[in-house]
């Protein structure tokens, strides 16, 4: 029985929504640091548990669709992606061309997960 379009695409945006969440909960207070850490702790810590509420679902479905090592991946590659787009518009810092081609060998063996056993 072929898998639905739903059992691939879910689990990629329910881990892309995580993932701009985990980036809030881990860098956003970097553009506040004249707030205190314990709020900026306490913050990050209330974003992170939403961010587990849609990573938990996405890993769990997802696990009848991929592998968990390709979830890992796929994870590690929205992280990247997202990351930049933070780090650009959020945090005003540019990326130079170094960091755009070590993260295009890290999407290039990501892509290795994803091939077929020999």
């Amino acid at each position: 029985m072929p898998v639905s379009f739903s059992a691939y695409a879910a689990p990629v945006i329910l881990l892309t929504l995580s993932n701009v969440f985990m980036t809030f909960a881990w860098y956003g207070h970097l553009k506040h640091k004249s707030s205190p850490l314990l709020i900026a702790i306490i913050a990050s810590c209330s974003i992170a548990l939403f961010e587990y509420c849609l990573a938990v679902p996405a890993n769990r479905w997802g696990n009848e669709t991929y592998s968990v090592v390709q979830l890992k991946t796929i994870q590690e590659v929205i992280t990247l992606i997202v990351f930049a787009g933070f780090s650009i518009v959020y945090l005003k810092q540019s990326l130079g061309w170094n960091h755009l081609v070590g993260f295009i060998l890290i999407a290039a063996g990501a892509s290795f997960v994803f091939k077929g056993s020999a």
